[in-house]
């Protein structure tokens, strides 16, 4: 592919929405480069310098935007390389790696010490790739903007509060004509990194009032509606009115659904973006194997469900052509791929992070 047609082909990519649509996208894209993108789809000369090879993964939704896009862009650099990431869930993610039935593995929240031992590659690596906020998002008729204090929060998806018009929600919201609409909560069915960061926030921030605990899955009250990733939750909030539930940013932004302020640990009420993300991040402490947790952090602009996200490798690589591709993806990711991360709604790392992650990569070994 020419240079000058890649950059077309980026450019206009990008302007077709929704971005996880690639189907939707491709037929957009060539239409838009015209002639371009049909010589380009005739056999073009392979691009980049790593052999030819393939990189399976699963795990977490919540990135699963940005590592499409990122595995797209990639390609444009190196057309040897086929990634697939299947998403289906953190936990789906860490049980994959640990039984060697993927390359890498993306996960929302750290393995378990006593699952350790388990993983049968040996030691592994955290590879912080990006974050985001986790939003309350709803859907209420004729509502479009609500606060929410994390105790209102528990006791709405505890099932404590069943309608909007519930006082514990008119006290959050002063001067807003709230329905009486009763209150469907959506929740993830599978084991989830979003779940248990979600819990992790009510566990911090709400203490007294939330019972049923934090976890990649919980014992949600039974009149509840599971979905099947982030997608599916946003679904049901979206073709239900008086819904709620815990969605990522980039898949409410894209569906264009209505999420609440939230009460942060400074009493001030925090609307989800990239940059009350990255304040969180700003003041959580980095953990000496890259781990951290920006859950309910300090500070007046820091939105309090800022979920971290990690890819999991092994620092042994069998194979050579995957080692070198799979350590060539991980650098993308951590420099230009940054940048991509702020297009799709998430917040890039802090410089000091990204370069520590940087370094991590190099621990990789590959064999010669």
């Amino acid at each position: 592919m020419h240079p000058s047609v890649g950059k077309a082909w980026r450019a206009a990519r990008r302007r077709v929405t929704p971005p996880r649509h690639h189907a939707v996208r491709i037929v957009a894209v060539a239409v838009a480069l015209g002639v371009a993108a049909t010589a380009c789809a005739s056999s073009p000369p392979p691009t980049g310098t790593l052999a030819e090879t393939t990189l399976n993964a699963s795990g977490a939704t919540f990135p699963k935007v940005f590592y499409e896009e990122s595995i797209l862009e990639f390609g444009l650099r190196e057309s040897r390389v086929t990634i697939n990431y299947a998403g289906g869930g953190s936990g789906k993610g860490r049980t994959d790696l640990q039984e060697r039935q993927v390359d890498f593995a993306g996960s929302d929240a750290v393995v378990k010490q006593e699952d350790v031992p388990n993983y049968q590659g040996g030691e592994f690596l955290y590879i912080p790739t990006v974050t985001a906020p986790i939003t309350v998002s709803f859907h209420l008729e004729g509502v479009e903007g609500l606060r929410l204090a994390p105790d209102t929060i528990a006791r709405i998806f505890q099932r404590d509060v069943t309608a909007w018009d519930d006082p514990a929600v008119a006290a959050d919201n002063p001067g807003v004509e709230l329905p009486d609409t009763d209150i469907t909560v959506a929740r993830r069915s599978d084991g989830s990194g979003t779940t248990e960061n979600f819990t992790k926030f009510l566990v911090s921030a709400a203490p007294e009032t939330w019972t049923l605990g934090a976890g990649s899955t919980v014992e949600w009250p039974a009149d509840t509606q599971g979905a099947q990733g982030n997608a599916g939750v946003a679904g049901l909030i979206k073709g239900t009115d008086g819904a709620i539930g815990y969605i990522d940013y980039s898949e409410a932004v894209v569906l264009e659904l209505s999420f609440a302020s939230v009460r942060n640990s400074a009493g001030n009420y925090v609307e989800p973006s990239a940059a009350s993300t990255a304040a969180a991040v700003e003041a959580a402490e980095i953990n000496a194997d890259l781990t951290y947790d920006p859950i309910d952090a300090d500070g007046p602009e820091a939105y309090p469900i800022a979920a971290p996200t990690w890819i999991l490798v092994y620092r042994n690589q069998t194979d050579r052509a995957k080692g070198e591709a799979l350590k060539a993806f991980l650098r993308y990711l951590l420099t230009d791929g940054q940048a991509l991360a702020l297009e799709l709604d998430y917040a890039p790392l802090p410089a000091a992070l990204a370069e520590q992650a940087l370094a991590r990569v190099e621990q990789i070994e590959v064999p010669l």
